[in-house]
């Protein structure tokens, strides 16, 4: 059975910084994508960063871009999610996904496509 572990969620002043871990365990194949989505309050869920771990190719919604950076640990069946130059608009719980096998990274990522779930992790940015 899969699971996902995600930590370091956490409260941070604007233009700070947060590392997202996610701890996955149970995957019976290599081929998987994982990644993590966001939801504020009042909002839809949305896909943020995901990672192929096959092929590497790497999906960042517009609003992250050039301030997040998502990274993979093939042997851990981990991935890190560094958060930089944090907006208020950032606020949400942070969950992080996975699908296995991975036939394709989709762009935008859907909630939908994916089967294994975090349980979220909370990040506050404050003005």
């Amino acid at each position: 059975q899969v699971k996902l572990v995600e930590s370091g969620g956490g409260s941070v002043q604007a233009g700070g910084s947060l590392r997202l871990s996610c701890a996955g365990s149970g995957f019976s194949y290599s081929s998987k994508c994982m990644g993590w989505f966001r939801q504020a309050p009042g909002k839809e869920r949305e896909g943020v960063t995901i990672i192929d771990f096959g092929g590497g190719g790497k999906y960042y919604a517009d609003s992250v871009k050039g301030r997040f950076t998502i990274s993979q640990d093939n042997a851990r069946d981990t991935v890190y999610l560094q958060m930089n130059s944090l907006k208020p608009e950032d606020t949400a719980m942070y969950y992080c996904a996975a699908v296995s096998p991975c036939a394709r990274l989709g762009t935008p990522p859907r909630d939908y496509e994916y089967n294994h779930w975090g349980q979220g992790t909370q990040v506050a940015v404050s003005s």
